[in-house]
């Protein structure tokens, strides 16, 4: 049988959008920045950012949020040393910088370009939606006003601006057409529709990227490039930013391992999955694992065991059926099918392998398989026994020191009986 004869692709039937045909989106990551907004993060030291930075560059992640250097002297500093990186590097990334509208916020990340030599984008956020108005008494005179003054600031100190709209996905049409047709008449090359509390479902982002492509970026006639920043509040993340990817945005964005404000953003190693898996970014990301443990050492997040393709567990199974499939690939002699044949997700693409372990729901097959794989003789059917017998009396997999902790006892009991 040929590969492609094995697996009948429902993905790609009927009206399915054909990635590997869409112009290559570009990716932007935010761990450095909004994902350091999850209240349960420990802000890096200024050594593990760069080195998450330098994973990014691995991967093929085109641009990268350095930081909020209005937030403070510390902000503005690690922001300063990650721009220093790049150059002293010269890591093969851009750099951007997030500010509220407001001059003090992007007067910091003019210091560090003039500084660093490094190009900063500016993106420059306010808050756009009917409820967000309202709370905070804004008027859309008093947020078009300070639009113009942010974006015409910028510009005028030689940066680079995307412009986002905060909760774009719960803002009146109107607005955002008249905030962002400002933001451009005043130099906005970017722009940036942002579901900052997690709103959106697949149909409301191509509903919104449409929207935007058609009543806003067409009619300026500007080379106006459009991004989607997503959050997760629904679970939707990775879906709503492949519904942005297929209505045609030119960059999205995600964090490591997720991490962001309340229960975090897109998670950018799960998209770097989705999208190699679809043909779009061919980069090695065999070093995609790195970067999630990287991200979860610097901030103190800990990736849970079923964490897709990354936790514990995604790769590992104690099941008796699932184990014999395995094996039963094993023994034709083909990693491929190997990789695919209880997975969804290749294991090795990601430098990554299928474990089997030992647990109360296995069958005799895992025995064997782990002793054969940890130097036992799986034919000895009464080690193989013994083994089996102590996993069914368990209620979890076994641990690798309980299993040859059983098989020294069969050989202590082994050794007597025939003494």
């Amino acid at each position: 049988m040929q590969q492609q004869d094995l697996i009948h692709d429902w993905n790609t039937a009927g009206d399915a959008v054909d990635y590997s045909r869409l112009t290559p989106v570009e990716l932007d990551d935010e761990t450095l920045r909004d994902g350091l907004q999850c209240p349960s993060v420990t802000d890096p030291p200024i050594h593990a950012k760069i080195e998450i930075l330098h994973l990014m560059c691995e991967l093929g992640i085109h641009t990268a949020d350095i930081g909020l250097p209005g937030a403070g002297p510390r902000a503005e500093g690690d922001v300063m040393a990650l721009a220093r990186e790049i150059a002293d590097a010269r890591l093969p990334i851009a750099a951007n910088c997030a500010a509220r509208t407001v001059r003090a916020d992007i007067e910091p990340i003019a210091r560090v370009v003039q500084a660093t030599g490094v190009p900063i984008e500016a993106c420059t956020f306010i808050g756009s939606s009917p409820i967000r108005q309202y709370a905070e008494d804004w008027t859309l005179e008093r947020m078009l006003t300070a639009t113009e003054d942010a974006v015409r600031f910028a510009v005028g100190e030689g940066l680079t601006v995307m412009f986002v709209t905060e909760d774009t996905t719960r803002a009146r049409p109107e607005t955002l057409k008249a905030l962002y047709t400002l933001a451009i008449e005043c130099g906005a090359q970017r722009l940036c529709l942002a579901d900052t509390v997690g709103h959106a479902t697949p149909h409301g982002v191509r509903q919104l990227v449409r929207f935007i492509r058609t009543e806003v970026i067409d009619p300026s006639g500007e080379n106006v490039k459009l991004d989607w920043h997503g959050h997760r509040d629904r679970g939707l993340g990775i879906a709503n930013t492949l519904a942005a990817i297929e209505a045609g945005v030119d960059r999205v964005h995600g964090t490591g391992l997720g991490i962001g404000e309340r229960v975090g953003n897109t998670e950018m190693d799960l998209l770097l999955v989705n999208l190699h898996l679809l043909g779009m970014h061919r980069n090695d990301l065999s070093r995609l694992p790195d970067y999630v443990q990287a991200v979860s050492r610097a901030t103190g997040v800990p990736v849970p065991p079923s964490y897709p393709v990354f936790g514990e567990d995604a790769f590992r199974t104690g099941t008796g059926v699932h184990a014999a499939a395995i094996i039963k690939a094993q023994q034709k002699g083909d990693d491929w099918l190997v990789d695919r044949v209880y997975s969804g997700v290749p294991a090795a693409t990601f430098g990554l392998v299928q474990r089997i372990e030992i647990s109360h729901v296995s069958g005799m097959s895992n025995v064997k398989h782990w002793l054969g794989a940890h130097g036992f003789d799986a034919a000895d059917e009464g080690l193989a026994q013994h083994v089996f017998e102590l996993a069914k009396r368990t209620d979890r997999v076994l641990t690798e020191e309980e299993i040859r902790a059983c098989c020294a006892e069969y050989s202590g009991t082994d050794s007597k009986a025939n003494a």
